[in-house]
């Protein structure tokens, strides 16, 4: 079967902005891992005649078409009555429906609401997709020869649920999972999506795996996917491709798929049974944040000194003043002393410190807004510092995260 399928997200409020689609992201990396081609996806808003025009031209172009959002109990949760609609079928309620939302409202100590027993009504010879989770159950239908509808609720965590219970084995036992795409995404830090293609470019040429360059929040990441007949085929296929890359990309990469900075500077600290604390300033507690955001860090993460005020900077972290006044907060000397301030504070094997301009104001002609330092003390006391430019401002948030991750990288490189 070479099938295609498309996901049709259902809600005016995606086009407003005021939610996230993460669904229709789910849907298609779950639709890939199943090797299901994916060509298109639609966003339309709760209107009767714009799904219907969604509808007539996605059966044109996909046999799979999946839907979310509009299976609720109000005016304004139309799916199913206009696929009914537009299919020619009638609605029909389902008395054990019916029973199963009674029931769930009961457990919650509520009575359920006239409105919600809309939700027991689907399309004349339509399966029931159960929902384990919430009111809405979605259906399997076949309206057409070829097609199939499925329909989700738009609550992702109840999505989810519906796919993987009972959408993905629905998929499997009607056969149209033959392959399957498996993706590993390796990840950068310190080096531009660019400067990464430029030196894996024959890579990039490859037919099956792929390989494409991605960037994201002053990260760059290379996906290498491969097609195959089973997962452990596809990963054959992947793992010479992505060794041949690390030789040429080194500790460029500090990780894989869900890897994040923090966890792998985590990873190397607690191989050498070493201990780190930080010193903030600009940064705000964001990469003690990052640090602790990781299960298990305190095996290795002490605490760390929000040093905002120069103040803090001189009383907690024994900055000296003299190097503030002629030198400035934000400059390679105070980093260093505010790395080496923590260190000796907290009594750790290393110590981080980031002192910067994260904007929009507070900028000089000579430190524009953007201008980081970072510093690291090293289990012989010794401080380093490390200078950034993170220009093109796209905010506080901006510069703050790409500190904090600069930080942590540097950290990595020397634990490596």
């Amino acid at each position: 079967m070479n099938n295609s399928a498309e996901v049709i997200c259902v809600g005016s409020e995606l086009l407003l902005g005021d939610i996230l689609n993460s669904n229709a992201q789910f849907l298609a990396k779950e639709l890939a891992a199943l090797g299901i081609p994916h060509y298109f996806q639609t966003v339309v808003g709760d209107n009767p005649e714009r799904i219907k025009q969604a509808v007539a031209i996605a059966c044109d172009r996909a046999q799979l078409l999946l839907f979310t959002g509009g299976l609720g109990p109000t005016p304004d949760d139309l799916t199913l009555e206009t696929l009914a609609d537009f299919f020619g079928a009638p609605l029909v309620e389902h008395p054990e429906l019916v029973a199963d939302i009674e029931a769930k409202f009961i457990s919650r100590g509520r009575v359920m609401p006239p409105s919600n027993r809309k939700q027991a009504r689907l399309p004349q010879g339509a399966a029931v997709l159960p929902n384990p989770q919430g009111t809405a159950p979605g259906v399997i239908w076949h309206p057409r020869p070829g097609l199939t509808l499925m329909t989700f609720p738009g609550v992702p965590r109840e999505m989810q649920a519906m796919w993987q219970a009972t959408s993905a084995p629905y998929l499997h036992q009607q056969g149209w999972v033959n392959a399957t795409l498996v993706s590993r995404m390796l990840r950068f830090w310190g080096i531009s999506e660019s400067a990464m293609a430029e030196r894996v470019a024959d890579h990039l040429q490859l037919g099956n795996p792929t390989v494409a360059p991605y960037a994201s929040h002053g990260e760059a990441r290379l996906r290498i996917t491969a097609r195959a007949e089973s997962k452990a085929a596809a990963l054959a296929l992947i793992t010479p491709v992505e060794q041949a890359i690390r030789v040429l990309v080194g500790d460029d990469c500090y990780g894989t798929d869900d890897d994040t900075l923090a966890a792998v500077v985590g990873q190397l600290l607690g191989q050498r049974q070493q201990i780190l604390s930080v010193a903030e300033s600009c940064t705000g507690g964001g990469l003690g944040q990052m640090l602790t955001t990781v299960a298990g860090s305190s095996t290795y993460f002490r605490g760390g000194v929000i040093a905002y005020d120069n103040g803090v900077k001189t009383a907690l972290l024994g900055v000296e003043s003299t190097v503030l006044a002629t030198e400035g907060a934000v400059s390679a000397p105070v980093a260093e002393q505010m790395a080496l301030g923590v260190q000796a504070q907290l009594n750790t094997d290393w110590a981080l410190s980031i002192t910067g301009i994260a904007g929009p104001g507070g900028d000089t002609p000579t430190k524009p807004v953007g201008l980081v330092y970072i510093g690291l003390a090293t289990p012989e006391h010794k401080a380093l510092s490390f200078k950034h430019e993170f220009t093109g401002f796209r905010g506080r948030d901006w510069v703050r995260h790409l500190s904090a991750c600069s930080a942590l990288d540097h950290l990595r490189r020397c634990l490596l």
